[in-house]
């Protein structure tokens, strides 16, 4: 049973929505994010990335950082610019990119079954990114921003939510200036609200999307909680934490790319002579795609030109979940034995780009010397992902990578 409860959303007044939606905390760095207040100084950085407020190269983990979160976001409230809602409600949150619709619903997840697996997870976390997030909503004394689940989809939930929708008027509709829609209406009927929760209640899981360390520290900051407040009855408010959760058939994963700085000491005739032991290799044609086109085909781009790369038979264990991942195949049978990537989580010789910026960036950072050889990756699948946490399983680092993203300062979820 999944627990989704209705709640009481901090949210900005329509007027400001726009103004205030901004990306989430960790998709721009430092300078990006002062750039950013400084074209819109109602942009919710200023609570996401509160170090745009205080001096530069102020060590972002002091406690002054995380009090300015906190400060900043109160401000929001004490200068009008976002309300709270009278009544628990459920929100739906619909987005657009380009031309492809993902409605989700915004609501409160249960920190117990957090820990007791109801939630499953598919990454590991970090601790020090942990830590990080868990002194930022423990001081703001809020969620400031939502964790992103799936579900595998219902169809009397799609009904409930398209009743809403055709029946009454979005309090949100803008597109932000990526060109990403973002559209929010209440669901405030009692009935629909019920039938929600009972929908919900009817799944064995749910599962993280994105944000594994939101949600981690979300759910460790309610332990943190409990031990402060020993007669807790359990429904108090930081026994939940706020996720927005889509069903499996509107979310899309792009592809999650590899680029590499050397090749570990082998000249390119002996690094082609190393991967053809374990790997098909076969060079694109001048002006053919040379987009990775179905599961177990990697495009490899090296000195000017594109190949397509497939494991041999027998090369990986295709009964395992996670080793049938294109992303694990590619360590196990190349980045690993052949360019010594030993842990790619913390090596410093490769890096990960996001499907989303296209393979010419793949191309570019190429050609200028910046990488070597470069990995073009068929994408995860919901399906995988499911199964994987389903399995009790862990993916490599950097397997999905999802668009849209959430816009964060559209709703907040108060611990008090």
């Amino acid at each position: 049973m999944a627990t989704f409860k209705p709640f009481k959303a901090v949210r900005p007044v329509p007027e400001k929505a726009q103004a205030i939606a901004s990306l989430p905390y960790d998709v721009m760095d430092s300078d990006e994010a002062r750039i950013e207040v400084k074209k819109n100084p109602l942009s919710y950085i200023h609570v996401e990335k509160p170090e745009v407020d205080l001096p530069e190269g102020i060590d972002l983990y002091d406690p002054k950082v995380y009090a300015k979160a906190k400060e900043n976001l109160y401000n929001y409230i004490k200068n009008g610019h976002m309300i709270q809602d009278d009544k628990p409600m459920f929100y739906i949150y619909r987005q657009e990119m380009d031309g492809r619709y993902q409605f989700g619903l915004v609501g409160l997840s249960s920190v117990d079954e957090y820990m007791d697996g109801t939630i499953k997870k598919h990454e590991l976390t970090r601790a020090e990114k942990e830590a990080d997030r868990i002194r930022h909503v423990d001081t703001c004394d809020a969620h400031p921003s939502p964790v992103f689940f799936t579900y595998r989809h219902q169809d009397d939930i799609d009904a409930i939510v398209a009743k809403v929708c055709n029946n009454s008027t979005p309090v949100y509709d803008f597109k932000s200036d990526d060109g990403i829609g973002h559209t929010l209406w209440l669901m405030d009927n009692d009935a629909d609200i019920k039938a929600i929760e009972t929908a919900f209640a009817r799944m064995r899981y749910l599962y993280v999307a994105d944000g594994h360390h939101r949600t981690a520290s979300a759910a460790k900051v309610g332990l943190i909680r409990r031990e402060q407040f020993p007669n807790y009855t359990g429904e108090e408010e930081f026994n939940f934490f706020m996720t927005v959760i889509f069903p499996d058939n509107h979310l899309k994963i792009f592809d999650y790319n590899r680029v590499v700085k050397d090749l570990n000491g082998y000249s390119k005739e002996e690094f082609f002579a190393k991967v053809k032991e374990d790997w098909i290799v076969e060079e694109v044609a001048a002006g053919a795609d040379y987009k990775p086109s179905h599961l177990h085909q990697v495009s490899m781009y090296i000195d000017g030109k594109w190949y397509f790369i497939s494991p041999k038979a027998g090369s990986w264990k295709e009964s395992d979940v996670v080793e049938n991942l294109d992303v694990s195949i590619l360590q196990k049978n190349l980045l690993h034995p052949i360019l010594g990537i030993n842990d790619p989580r913390t090596d410093k010789r490769i890096d990960f780009v996001g499907g989303i910026r296209g393979l010419g960036e793949l191309v570019r950072r190429v050609d200028s010397g910046r990488e070597v050889v470069a990995f073009a990756m068929y994408p995860t699948s919901m399906d995988e992902l499911i199964g994987i946490a389903d399995a009790g399983e862990i993916m490599p680092p950097k397997s999905t990578w999802f668009e849209p993203k959430l816009r964060s300062g559209l709703f907040i979820h108060l611990l008090k």
